[in-house]
């Protein structure tokens, strides 16, 4: 193997959007995580969670935040994805605990940001007659 790293200019992230994100697993993980009563782990296994889950929220959230810059300024559907993303980026500065509220807080994260990107690639809704 060589030494050399080849670094990607990438300013606008078309290389990632031209990813698809792995969502079923992510899924999965975020349903048992919300599931759990009293699992009893490490704080190692936890944490592990917590970051696998912030890092697919990053993900999903640049997901949702390209969808949005694409609307025209009329789509309000724009302005609740900023309030979403601001939100995810409160939560997402937050330091990582090695508890299973923290791995919980981020799982419903990625719910919510799965929600609104769903919300963001459905076909918009057609204006009603009385209002143009």
């Amino acid at each position: 193997m060589s030494d050399t790293h080849v670094v990607l200019y990438d300013p606008h992230g078309l290389i990632e959007a031209e990813l698809p994100l792995n969502r079923a697993p992510y899924e999965a993980l975020v349903t048992a995580v919300l599931a759990w009563k009293d699992p009893h782990l490490q704080p190692r296994d936890y944490e592990q969670i917590a970051l696998q889950l912030t890092g697919h929220a990053r993900a999903i959230a640049a997901d949702v935040r390209r969808h949005a810059a694409a609307l025209p300024k009329s789509d309000g559907r724009g302005a609740l994805a900023e309030v979403v993303l601001r939100e995810a980026d409160g939560r997402l500065s937050a330091p990582l605990e090695r508890t299973a509220r923290c791995a919980q807080n981020r799982a419903r994260l990625v719910r919510a940001l799965y929600t609104r990107l769903d919300r963001l690639t459905e076909a918009a809704p057609a204006a009603h007659p009385d209002h143009g």
